[in-house]
């Protein structure tokens, strides 16, 4: 083969050698002899590749033109609408296409989308597509010039019913989601620029492979204040957006937040309480060891804030956290297993090290479903995880392991009742009030006692053990 044949041969293009052969000729005698054949066939294959890109991650909504291999995921219902000025209805069908490094929708018009709605197009197949990429409601999308099946290429992904939460993908839209409701806000109203009123609020969802947060807006909105945590649900029709470095899912008019039977599992991933610096946003988890009153206070700006803070324990230390605004109000008590996730490690007070949650992250007290999920700590691995809290067996006060705290069966009274397990715990006092909390610096125990102690005293308490709390009849 000749030299023009070899160029061409390594061209992605719908124009024909001959076509191209003529073009090469015009652009030497457009040059004046400056270039020949073979150099006039590579700038013409150059501009010909022009915005061509690797994968669809790589487009961007400001490029004008993109060429990309992409697998049909789902075809869409055919829509018609009317044009300005004109007495002949347009025809649009939205297709949702993806590759290996995310998903987006593609823009058929007109005959084309006639076509596909006739069977012209199959779940499965690769397309070779050209077309304009902007900013579409729902995510990124393609308003499709051409798109030709190419059976020769492979693309390594699969049409699915839904994603996990690792899987989501800047740009992705059309997205089916399933996960448990970990924490919810209330509902805040914006203006927006053409006057009109607009409603946002989050929530937070997680499955087996990791968390996001769900922007809900609009009628959406509600939704955030009508599901509690703990809760199953399906997001239908939400897309990916990128807020702040991290990955969010949006949900709006045409998409829905639904409740479902099935549990979905929730397995936190905590990094290791020792391990954490100043400056660092983590995610901790652990049993509560104690739980300060809720202060108020005035801002600069003359409005009120809030704060609690609470001290979560895990298998390698311990450390107060902050909870800022609503997170204030959240009831969470000594021996509840706490995820406090994107919490940033600030400098507390005495040169401790200090969490603050504030509106960017989710304080969680996980129910028994969550913690079972747990994963197993391995070896010298940097993720406390919930299961290196102590045990965390059923009956466990506080989440942490050892005979003592936990409820016996060993003793039965006359007519086959249970006799509670008398016991005796020495630690010092974390919490004053009722209940009392203790901390050996290996569990935690709440005591229930009319005896005045104080904070930072060490005590041992002798009493009865039932659901978790010592009913003290000695305390020295």
């Amino acid at each position: 083969m000749g030299a023009i044949e070899d160029i061409y041969a390594d061209l992605e293009t719908d124009v024909s050698e001959e076509e191209f052969r003529e073009a090469v000729a015009e652009k030497v005698e457009q040059m004046g002899g400056l270039a020949d054949e073979e150099t006039a066939a590579m700038l013409l294959a150059h501009e010909l590749n022009e915005g061509e890109v690797e994968t669809v991650a790589d487009i961007e909504p400001g490029m004008d033109e993109v060429k990309f291999l992409a697998k049909v995921m789902a075809v869409g219902d055919l829509n018609t609408f009317e044009r300005d000025g004109d007495d002949e209805d347009g025809r649009v069908i939205n297709v949702e296409a993806a590759d290996e490094t995310a998903s987006v929708r593609l823009a058929f018009w007109d005959q084309q989308a006639v076509d596909i709605d006739d069977g012209a197009l199959d779940v499965g197949d690769v397309l070779r597509v050209k077309g304009r990429p902007k900013d579409g409601y729902n995510g990124l999308e393609v308003s499709v010039d051409k798109a030709e099946p190419d059976e020769d290429a492979t693309i390594d992904v699969e049409p699915g019913d839904g994603s996990t939460i690792e899987s989501l993908t800047m740009g992705q839209s059309d997205v089916t989601l399933r996960g448990l409701v970990l924490d919810t806000d209330s509902v805040r109203t914006f203006d927006r620029d053409d006057g009109s009123e607009g409603r946002v609020a989050n929530l937070t969802l997680g499955d087996e492979t990791g968390r996001v947060r769900v922007t809900l807006w609009d009628e959406q909105a509600d939704r955030a204040e009508e599901i509690d945590p703990g809760t199953s649900v399906e997001v239908v029709d939400g897309y990916v957006r990128e807020r702040e470095g991290s990955l969010e899912l949006h949900v709006g008019e045409d998409g829905a937040v639904d409740e479902i039977d099935d549990r979905v599992a929730f397995e936190p991933d905590a990094d290791s309480i020792d391990g954490v610096e100043i400056g660092d946003t983590v995610d901790i988890a652990g049993v509560v060891r104690s739980a300060d009153p809720k202060r108020t206070f005035d801002r600069d700006d003359g409005s009120e804030g809030q704060v609690r803070n609470v001290r979560i324990q895990d298998g390698t230390g311990d450390i107060r956290v902050a909870l800022w605004g609503e997170k204030a109000d959240k009831e969470i008590a000594p021996g509840d297993e706490v995820l406090a996730a994107d919490v940033e490690i600030q400098d507390g007070w005495q040169d401790d090290k200090e969490a603050s949650a504030n509106w960017a992250s989710t304080v969680v007290v996980l129910d028994d479903g969550a913690a079972s999920t747990a994963p197993e700590p391995e070896g010298d691995d940097d993720h406390a995880g919930l299961s290196s809290f102590g045990g965390g067996s059923d009956g466990d006060a506080g989440g942490s392991g050892g005979d003592t705290g936990t409820a016996s069966d060993a003793g039965t009274a006359a007519g086959g009742a249970q006799t509670a397990e008398q016991v005796e715990f020495t630690g010092t006092v974390v919490q004053t009030g009722d209940p009392v909390v203790l901390d050996d610096g290996e569990q935690t125990m709440s005591v229930d006692t009319d005896q005045r102690v104080q904070l930072g005293q060490e005590v041992t308490v002798r009493g009865a053990l039932d659901d978790g709390r010592v009913d003290a009849d000695d305390v020295f």
